[in-house]
């Protein structure tokens, strides 16, 4: 994205499953779409190593595996990428500004699809031990881990998966749950407990991670206790990535975009995917809504006698 950008027609924002699926449409409706695919292309199922639930796979798919042959089909579909991260925007007039790292675009309509990323404990310890023994990403991460005793926070089914991905890889993996039974798939509540070196911790939260200065060596827990732990893996849920849209589209408090369908406040920005979705955070869900997204969208610039 260079600072004399063309006037776009269409720009959506994240390159997640919503980004590619509403590139996917708006490009067969001739839109002409160009996708700022931000620092992860294809967005958070990409560090998901099993995907068992998307309709089309008949055998377990990596995400890594879905969003390139996404991606290579909004390719061919004639979508346009930007690599470059948005960081403000203004949606004050009929032609909307997207500044990035690369300059700044305009366009005529917005697909926000920036996705949620993992949400952290904020307890003592874990900032200072981020990337040495603290992560959110079993997949990026666990190979660091080989033999070694790890902890996962959570209990929903990203924390299933984290500690099912590293039962594979480590020595022992602590699955750490503040609640007596798992808010996540049963199928994978059965598999956890089915995997002999993951020790479920029920009733159980963390006070703080604890290290030698350079690396995570313990975790403390409440009940006064402390395991040994050399890695601990936070997947306590997510947050939208919309701290950039303050100010600009209405957002709850806990900083979802506010849509109706897919249409927020503003008229000419449509929203899909996780950062418009507090609910269900499936990727299934976040295609089809990046469908309705491009759908509007078709419908908003058709309107205007801009396509």
């Amino acid at each position: 994205m260079s600072e004399t950008s063309a006037n776009e027609n269409l720009v959506i924002i994240g390159s997640g499953p919503a980004g590619l699926t509403a590139g996917i449409y708006a490009s067969r409706a001739g839109l002409k779409p160009l996708i700022i695919e931000g620092m992860l292309s294809g967005g958070q199922l990409t560090k998901t190593n099993e995907v068992e639930n998307y309709p089309g796979f008949e055998n377990p798919q990596t995400g890594l595996s879905i969003m390139a042959s996404m991606r290579s089909q909004a390719e061919k579909a004639g979508v346009r990428f930007e690599m470059d991260e948005i960081s403000e925007v203004d949606f004050s007039s009929p032609i909307k500004r997207l500044t990035g790292m690369m300059g700044d675009v305009t366009a005529n309509a917005v697909i926000i699809a920036t996705g949620a990323g993992a949400r952290w404990t904020n307890l003592p310890g874990e900032e200072k031990y981020k990337n040495k023994g603290v992560s959110a990403c079993a997949v990026c991460d666990g190979a660091f881990f080989k033999g070694a005793d790890v902890a996962v926070i959570g209990g929903g089914d990203t924390a299933l998966g984290e500690a099912l991905y590293l039962s594979r890889i480590a020595k022992t993996v602590y699955l750490i749950h503040r609640r007596d039974n798992f808010r996540g798939a049963k199928v994978l509540a059965e598999r956890v407990f089915n995997t002999p070196n993951i020790k479920v911790l029920w009733n159980t939260t963390v006070q703080s991670f604890e290290g030698d200065g350079t690396r995570l060596t313990s975790l403390k827990l409440s009940k006064e206790r402390e395991i040994a732990v050399s890695g601990a893996f936070v997947a306590i849920g997510h947050e939208p990535e919309t701290k950039f849209l303050k100010g600009a589209v209405a957002l709850d408090d806990s900083g979802y975009i506010k849509v109706e369908r897919t249409r927020t406040n503003i008229e000419g920005v449509f929203a899909a995917g996780d950062c418009a979705d507090p609910f269900y955070k499936q990727a299934v869900i976040a295609a089809g809504a990046g469908a309705q997204a491009a759908i509007e969208a078709q419908h908003y610039l058709q309107e205007r006698g801009l396509v």
